[in-house]
Order: structure tokens, then sequence, then C-alpha cells
């Protein structure tokens, strides 16, 4: 790459561009109905940028399961999780910001075996991550066409359900996006089952319901009919904790019980069942 080329990200919603001599003219991200580009216009920076002024913080959620986030804020804010087993570390969703305290932190901790992204919001710097971590990252076929930095790392699936470790698999509930996929971690050390949503599946303010959305930052619902698949998808599934892509998007217990009877009103109230 020479002096004047660099790999541009955008700075609204973090993805990474291929390395050009200007920042693109467009973000197609954030120039979709499910994202947005700012009153003051397309932004764009540098990973380099970002390291000078960002870090990674951890957080330990339970035995094999810890997230980290980008401080200060940093584009959409979401979180990624680290799902530690005994056949290899599995990273769900991605950072824009990779970082060497971060890349210590993963390699001390016994790599990645892969990465698994759940929808194009957060694909940020997946190319990056993958060679750095010498992995393959897993994205739905369905997305294909939302990858503008493509990498050898990445590994389209297809159908409604992958394994992608040993109790870890992938499940394609589509909503928010046609791939949009949520990771099932069936091992967790108390056997009980933890379910990792991106923003497919939120939860709200009380943390006692989750919700659905086509858009979040356009406040665009989801037809009663995707709800319904997306519940009908994850009954199978046992699960008794739920972790979302923010900060404090965590339904500590009984998480399966909170995901039905939230699509049950989510529907009612679509059908103007709610008083």
């Amino acid at each position: 790459m020479t002096a004047s080329t660099r790999a541009y990200l955008c700075a609204t919603c973090g993805t990474r561009f291929p390395p050009s001599d200007e920042p693109p003219r467009h973000c197609p991200i954030c120039e979709d109905q499910r994202q947005y580009v700012p009153v003051s216009g397309q932004a764009w920076t540098t990973l380099d940028a970002l390291r000078a002024r960002h870090r990674n913080a951890w957080r330990r959620h339970e035995p094999g399961l810890m997230s980290l986030e980008t401080v200060p804020r940093f584009a959409i804010g979401q979180r990624a999780f680290l799902v530690r087993t005994a056949e290899g570390n599995v990273l769900w969703d991605c950072l824009a910001l990779l970082d060497e305290a971060t890349i210590d932190l993963i390699h001390a901790l016994g790599g990645l075996r892969a990465i698994a992204i759940s929808h194009p919001h957060y694909y940020t710097t997946l190319s990056e991550w993958g060679r750095t971590f010498d992995c393959p990252v897993h994205l739905h076929a369905a997305d294909r066409r939302w990858v503008v930095d493509p990498s050898p790392a990445i590994r389209f699936w297809e159908g409604d359900t992958v394994e992608i470790a040993p109790g870890v698999s992938l499940h394609r509930l589509g909503g928010h996006f046609p791939g949009g996929t949520v990771l099932h971690w069936a091992d967790s050390v108390d056997g009980q089952g933890v379910l990792l949503t991106g923003d497919v599946v939120q939860a709200v303010q009380d943390r006692k319901a989750v919700s659905f959305m086509w858009s979040y930052p356009n406040l665009i619902p989801l037809p009663a009919s995707s709800v319904r698949r997306i519940a009908e998808r994850l009954e199978p599934l046992a699960f008794a904790r739920l972790h979302n892509a923010f900060t404090g998007g965590d339904v500590a217990e009984n998480a399966k019980d909170v995901l039905r009877r939230s699509a049950d009103r989510y529907i009612r109230a679509l059908d103007h069942e709610l008083g």
C-alpha cells in the first residue's frame, strides 16, 4: 500500500473498504434504510486513527463468555463476544477496532477457531480480524451482497443452521436482514444454554422482554409473519440467558420464556390487540 493509499472506515457504521487513494464517495450500508447517513454527511476514518483514540474494554459475563466493546463509543457502538470452548474460541460479531492489546489478549486465551457475524452492520473490519487470527469468518450467503471488502477468510454458509464448533451453532432467523443470524452456545458451563443475538433480537429497557425491528434507527417494525418465524426457529433451542449487541442488553434468566412472551406481545400489538 502506497503512502497515499489507505483503507478507509465509515465513521457511522465502522465498515472497512478496500485501500484507495481517496475515501469512497458512498457507504452503501449506511445509505440502506436499515442504517442512516448523519445530517452532517458521510465521514471517514482509518484503523490507525481509530487505534490512536480508542481502546477495547472487556467484561466477563460467566465462565467461558466475555464481551468486548470499543471505548469511547465508535460508530454503531456494538459489542462482540468471545465464546471459549475446549475445542477453540469463537468470536461472535465484530468490532471495527482491532488493536495490539486485543490481539495479545485473544492469543493469550488461545486464539480463535472461528469468527461469526450476525448481519452486515457488524462486518466492520472482518478482513483484518480473519487475517490476524488466521481463522474463517462465517457469514450467511443471503447477505453476500453487503460485503464491501472481500477476504479469503470469508466462509459463506447457506440454509438455516450450521455448527461451527462443538456445542456452538449458528441459526438464520432473517428479520433485520435476510441472513440475520444468532449464535446458540448449547455447552455453556451450567448446561442451560446461551443465545447471542446481535440486534436480530433486542432486549428492551426493563430486560423483561425483547423486541424485533427491520430498521432500528428509522423505527421500521417487522411484520407479524417475520416475528412468528423467528420464534418458531428458536423454539427447538434450549437457552436460559440472552445477550444482544449493546451494553446492558442481557436477559439474565428464563430467556426462552421471555422471548416467547415477547413475540406474542409484538404480534398482538401489530394486530391492535393491546390496550
